[in-house]
């Protein structure tokens, strides 16, 4: 018998992670026939790290992994091919190429899109967006030049990826300046004295800001015009103003989308037809927050399960909200919803602010467990309070030792002891879910380095926050077990606490 045929529009991130869950529960492509199709020209990789290409700290060859390993077999992964039409009725997929495709059933993995301001001008070849591997190699070219004419790049927006950016260019030595409308920095994710932290840390680093400040023309050549009427002279123009959900396709279908615009879907992830599906930043769920790739690939474990029969009754209810700034030099960690204020009757609020060692906490709780936080400069606070948030459990009582990283749950990082203090359940990824199990079990696999680590279990492939973290695995298994590493060495030296490496 034929198996059902699923074609997936989109192989990024999520698309990615759709097809390598399938490969989990059917290597084989017995349940399953898997059609994937991927407009750029090369296999998925991580664009959550495309800040590092311009730090230099990555090169592009990093970004191209061995995909078809991470596919079932017989799957056929079609890179280069746009869909350009979806046809319900006919249940068909037509491309650019003027190819028409058949499905049982269709899963739309698109994502977002930049979403490009109305500011005059920036049509111009010394503006771009940051969403692809060709828009950072434009990026870095741009910078390159800045660095070579002694000019400047602006980067509009001061969000997240914005500020990654900024960082990143002036970490290569670009002088960069941040223009954000708002009164201060992530002021979606912070609050007013939070993003005066963050300001401050960023100044350091040799990123200029300017807040409050709107853009009202770009002209190529001399700068960014602002509505106060001065000049931003600079010689390229970074756009980093959000996304929207990139639902063209699913709209011209007929599907539900929600007010925001993206595809409406239910706990299976299932759209206004029930033989088309949504997962990512592409599909409106209630309880994911758009822009975070944990959410999305939350949604394709869910979905895999599902159409594959391995577990036909799965549901997606949502992913907690976590954000994290992937700046050198700078650990900030949002989660939850941070914005009640000391005083507010319907929460207990706890804030501590550091200026001038660029520290800042703040932990909001409802009914004794975590709803919030804004952690800048205390990772291992920020650790313990990820892992209570996520778990849902109580705080502990002592709430000031807790904001400042000194009341870690009986599970939680070990902080300045090591590894060798986390119980083996303990998750050091979070993207992937990734316990200390797991890695002690790859480590005597073979994966003795961060890299080889990395490509066992996929931990720091997301986000790329807990890299350390793996380092300080890799260091502490060496010593416990150096013949892993070196098969002439039969000793059983244990590790000395003391020297231990500390995980973040």
């Amino acid at each position: 018998m034929t198996p059902p045929h699923v074609v997936v529009i989109g192989h990024g991130m999520v698309g990615a992670r759709f097809a390598e869950q399938v490969r989990g529960h059917d290597p084989d492509g017995r349940r399953v026939r898997l059609t994937i199709l991927a407009a750029e020209p090369r296999p998925a990789y991580n664009r959550v790290l495309l800040p590092n290409l311009l730090s230099g700290v990555m090169v592009e060859e990093d970004f191209i992994p061995n995909e078809h390993s991470r596919l079932p077999r017989h799957a056929d992964l079609r890179t280069g091919t746009t869909a350009i039409r979806v046809d319900p009725a006919s249940q068909t997929v037509s491309t650019r190429a003027g190819v028409r495709i058949r499905y049982d059933t269709l899963v739309l993995a698109t994502g977002a899109r930049a979403c490009v301001p109305p500011v005059p001008g920036i049509e111009c070849r010394c503006a771009t967006v940051l969403r692809s591997l060709a828009d950072a190699r434009r990026l870095a070219a741009l910078a390159q030049a800045a660095r070579r004419g002694h000019g400047r790049i602006a980067v509009l927006g001061g969000g997240v990826l914005g500020l990654e950016a900024a960082r990143a260019l002036a970490a290569r030595g670009t002088a960069v300046t941040v223009v954000h409308r708002g009164a201060h920095l992530m002021d979606r994710q912070l609050d007013a004295p939070g993003g005066r932290v963050l300001a401050a840390a960023l100044r350091r680093t040799g990123v200029e800001i300017l807040l409050g400040a709107r853009a009202t023309r770009w002209e190529c050549g001399r700068g960014l015009w602002l509505e106060d009427g001065t000049l931003l002279r600079c010689t390229g123009l970074l756009l980093s103003t959000g996304t929207v959900p990139e639902t063209g396709l699913a709209r011209d279908a007929g599907l539900k989308l929600t007010d925001s615009g993206a595809v409406a879907v239910d706990d299976a992830l299932a759209t206004s037809d029930p033989n088309v599906y949504a997962i990512g930043d592409c599909a409106g769920h209630p309880g994911a927050a758009g822009g975070l790739v944990q959410p999305g690939w939350e949604q394709a474990a869910v979905l895999a399960s599902r159409l594959t029969g391995a577990s036909p009754a799965a549901r997606y209810l949502g992913s907690t909200v976590v954000t994290r700034l992937k700046a050198t030099g700078i650990e900030l960690t949002c989660l939850g919803s941070p914005f009640p204020e000391p005083g507010d009757p319907s929460f207990e609020v706890l804030r501590f602010e550091d200026l001038t060692r660029e520290r800042y906490a703040k932990l909001v709780l409802d009914r004794g467990r975590v709803a919030g936080a804004i952690v800048i400069g205390l990772p291992d606070a920020a650790a313990g309070l990820v892992r209570l948030y996520d778990r849902g459990v109580p705080a502990p009582a002592d709430r000031l030792a807790l904001l400042l990283g000194r009341a870690l749950p009986p599970d939680g990082p070990a902080g300045p002891a090591g590894p060798g203090a986390l119980p083996e359940h303990a998750v050091v990824c979070r993207c992937n879910t990734v316990t200390k199990a797991q890695l002690r079990t790859a480590w005597y696999g073979g994966a003795t380095s961060r890299a080889a680590l990395s490509c066992a279990t996929r931990a720091a492939t997301g986000c790329g926050g807990c890299g350390d973290d793996l380092d300080a695995f890799a260091a502490w298994l060496t010593q416990i077990d150096p013949t892993q590493i070196d098969p002439t060495r039969i000793d059983s030296t244990r590790i000395d606490p003391d020297k231990e490496p500390a995980l973040r």
